[in-house]
């Protein structure tokens, strides 16, 4: 249970609910006692006036009544008592599974991109909902049994023992050879949780890509392949859950037998007892029924060993991810506001997963409010140097500053805060497109929203839909065509009014028509504001204060239009040739 010992942080927080369980555990088996010891009173006084011992019956009906009065109102109030501990021990359980899903989650958000390119979303999805849902019942249903079964066990035995000594340790024979039992095939659960969970994983990326990528699998009839493959891994994983199944099998009709031998030895050896005159004939059913309040948890034994095992399994896929150490930290907690002043000098970067050298010996400098345009071929770098101004990344050498402070030293919310992104890929979320464009601004007002859409060409489309700003788009934005993705992101973007835009080739899905407008608006909106606009087309470029151009990492070209069109160099070709185009 060493991966379980995280958990130990979450169970103080709640720490007097759970010794409140405990104690009302403690009482309500405590009561139970009454039911045996009475049954065993009543068959005992029925015997004697059987034999004649009692000759007052109206007494003995009194005793008789009392008896059935005790049995009924310890019962019920150990009833009572056992809602009780319910309520303390599960309702905590889902508190321990919120929190523990919002530290899985807070550290989703903490890990830094890299991350993300070397793991699926299925199996993060995988782990903060079926690896916690196992964890949960652990923390709660596995600990509450726990905990009545040793306090059942440690008032149970001690009153067997007072009351029948040689009975009493025939009975608890078989307890022993239980015990080794389930840690043997516990251990063998152990393994095979893991592997369950695992082809879990598997199962929920293939689902999960499947989804994302419908159309593209409808577009290269697709769906026959694909099938194949979900129905292998849903075989595979079927299989190892029958694995699993199997050997899960193996508790109950041990328990099962273990709990019969041991009621005849009640029968047999209390018998003889009661033959040779050592125990009362009351002491029988007295001992049946403290062995039939045993079965109960000792047959949830191999369920609640089921359920440890489990979740020390997915506990320990979650703790993998816990125990890793974002690549981004923020260094410096004190408010750092920002300006927009972005210099770089001899930067130097490379991709870790792939060993691309991205950047090299990259300088440049912009001032606040100014606009800088990169252009280049794929690959040429473009994306990563807005990828390492928003610090998704940290440079491998060289100085990268923001207001001639170290990127790596200034407050990262403050940096981030400052910046409005718009990807090359548009993402939008399923909500209405009033709110994704919200998004960058919580607060935002009808009138800002409306505002943000016309400076990014949008609004006409957008009132054009039946619903207007309240149409609700499907998953990732598959609502929209690709332009109008990217002007919804645009206008998310300019509507946080940030000290940093960065546009990556975010005009790539518009008309020349639509992006002349798009840029112009964006003039007026951004003149205060560092721009950073990577393209393709010199169009978008070409009215920026600075422009510099890269191939395979290296600034090959730089200086704004006028200038590189008269050095006859990359940009004044491609400049000539989407002329051309146009024309």
């Amino acid at each position: 249970m060493k991966e379980l010992k995280k958990l130990n942080v979450l169970f103080a927080k709640y720490k007097w609910q759970f010794i409140g369980g405990v104690i009302v555990t403690i009482i309500s088996r405590y009561l139970s006692l009454y039911l045996p010891k009475y049954v065993g009173k009543i068959i005992n006084l029925l015997n004697d006036y059987d034999k004649g011992l009692i000759t007052d019956k109206e007494a003995m009906k009194d005793d008789l009544v009392l008896y059935i009065l005790i049995i009924l109102g310890s019962t019920l109030l150990a009833a009572v008592l056992t809602f009780v501990m319910r309520q303390l021990i599960i309702v905590v359980s889902r508190h321990l599974e919120y929190d523990l899903k919002n530290i899985v989650y807070q550290q989703y958000q903490r890990l830094s991109l890299g991350f993300y390119k070397q793991n699926r979303t299925g199996d993060l999805m995988n782990r903060i909902s079926e690896d916690v849902s196992k964890v949960r019942m652990y923390m709660g249903p596995a600990i509450m049994y726990s905990i009545n079964m040793i306090t059942l066990f440690a008032v149970v035995i001690p009153a067997m023992i007072d009351t029948a000594p040689t009975l009493a340790i025939y009975t608890i024979i078989p307890l022993p050879i239980l015990s080794v039992a389930i840690y043997v095939i516990s251990r063998e659960i152990n393994k095979r949780a893991t592997l369950v969970q695992e082809y879990l994983s598997n199962l929920n990326t293939i689902s999960q890509e499947a989804f994302s990528g419908i159309s593209v699998i409808k577009a290269y009839n697709l769906a026959p392949q694909m099938n194949e493959q979900f129905t292998q891994v849903a075989n595979d994983s079927k299989d190892k859950n029958i694995d699993l199944a199997r050997i899960q099998a193996l508790f109950f009709p041990l328990m099962v037998l273990l709990i019969g031998l041991s009621n005849i030895m009640v029968i047999y050896i209390g018998g003889k007892q009661v033959i040779d005159g050592t125990i009362d004939v009351g002491t029988i059913p007295e001992f049946l029924i403290y062995v039939n309040m045993l079965t109960w948890p000792v047959a949830i034994v191999g369920w609640v060993t089921n359920m440890i095992q489990q979740a020390e399994a997915s506990q320990k896929r979650i703790n993998e991810f816990l125990d890793i150490d974002p690549a981004i930290k923020n260094l410096n907690e004190a408010p750092t506001p920002i300006k927009g002043n972005i210099s770089f000098k001899n930067v130097n970067f490379t991709y870790e997963d792939t060993n691309i050298h991205a950047l090299k010996n990259v300088s440049f400098e912009i001032a606040s409010g100014k606009t800088l345009a990169i252009l280049g071929k794929t690959g040429s770098g473009k994306s990563t140097i807005l990828e390492l101004i928003g610090r998704l990344y940290d440079i491998d050498n060289g100085s990268l500053t923001v207001d001639d402070i170290e990127i790596d030293q200034l407050n990262l919310n403050d940096l981030r805060n400052s910046i409005g992104y718009v990807p090359q890929d548009a993402f939008l979320f399923s909500d209405s497109i009033g709110k994704n464009i919200a998004f960058g601004k919580k607060d935002a007002s009808q009138e800002e929203i409306e505002a943000a859409a016309k400076n990014a060409v949008v609004h006409k489309n957008i009132t054009n839909f039946t619903k207007g700003y309240e149409t609700v788009l499907g998953e990732r934005g598959i609502t929209l065509s690709g332009g109008q993705k990217q002007r919804v992101s645009i206008a998310r973007a300019i509507i946080k009014k940030p000290q940093i835009l960065l546009f990556d080739d975010c005009l790539s899905a518009v008309d020349t028509e639509t992006e002349e407008k798009i840029l112009n608006n964006l003039k007026k909106v951004t003149k205060d504001t560092t721009t950073v606009i990577v393209s393709h087309r010199v169009s978008s470029a070409k009215n920026a204060d600075q422009i510099i151009v890269l191939e395979d990492g290296n600034i090959i070209e730089q200086g704004n239009h006028e200038s590189l069109l008269a050095n006859q160099g990359y940009y004044a070709d491609l400049y000539a040739n989407q002329m051309l185009q146009e024309d």
